[in-house]
């Protein structure tokens, strides 16, 4: 599923901005579809104009019903009544999705066989200071198992002995979900911490869901300013 919002606030009508020729959000679609591992992918989308740009190039869209906060809640509208069991969520900010990192997501549920994570998400190994200091950059902090301790705008761990080594990881926000971890999400009111950080994870960790994550070393870019969205023309040159 991917969750296209069209006013977006950093940087409204985003998705529809173009990328070698046609829309970002038209670039996530196919880039999902080509990666082969699913069984449907659907843009859920409350604008007209990005539900016809889908559809009018052959995909597959729905319009959501409600107003919602987040593309969690606005996918768990959608998948409601489907007879599913893992959805994986691609933000349509994410052009060069690709194939292998959301094979390892894929792969988190297929050893799970207790079902003891209720969802997975990747993240990336970041050394660029302003990238690390960036609150549009979300970080996360991980246990020794590599889940999910706490996501923040802020630099974490916060580096008060520079002795020590450490490293910041970068939250992509590509998830993987069983479905009634989601609709438990789309069901329990925001809580402080996420209102704070504007971070929709958050909100498992404060319900006490278990967040797997997912390192991996392809960047890519999150299309969340026009500056990003000249840096993704270049590379997709």
């Amino acid at each position: 599923m991917i969750p296209a919002r069209y006013k977006a606030s950093r940087f409204p009508a985003k998705l529809m901005q173009d990328l070698g020729g046609k829309p970002v959000i038209t670039r996530t679609y196919e880039a999902t579809v080509n990666t082969n591992l699913f069984d449907d992918v659907i843009v859920v989308t409350d604008s007209d104009i990005i539900y016809n740009e889908i559809i009018n190039t052959g995909g597959k869209a729905v319009m959501s019903k409600k107003e919602h906060e987040c593309g969690s809640d606005r996918i768990a509208e959608a998948i409601e009544f489907m007879d599913v069991d893992i959805v994986v969520n691609v933000q349509g900010d994410e052009p060069f999705t690709e194939i292998e990192s959301l094979k390892k997501l894929i792969n988190v549920f297929k050893k799970d066989s207790e079902k003891a994570i209720d969802l997975a998400s990747l993240m990336v190994h970041i050394t660029d200071e302003y990238e690390i200091k960036d609150p549009n950059t979300v970080k996360v902090i991980v246990d020794q198992q590599s889940f999910a301790l706490y996501f923040s705008r802020s630099p974490i761990p916060y580096a008060r002995d520079k002795e020590v080594a450490v490293k910041y990881f970068k939250h992509k926000g590509v998830y993987a979900f069983r479905k009634e971890a989601l609709m438990d999400f789309y069901r329990l009111p925001m809580l402080t911490l996420e209102a704070s950080e504007k971070i929709e994870c958050i909100r498992y960790l404060e319900y006490g869901k278990r967040i797997k994550m997912v390192e991996t070393n392809v960047q890519g870019v999150e299309i969340d300013t026009p500056e990003d969205l000249e840096r993704a023309k270049k590379l997709w040159k």
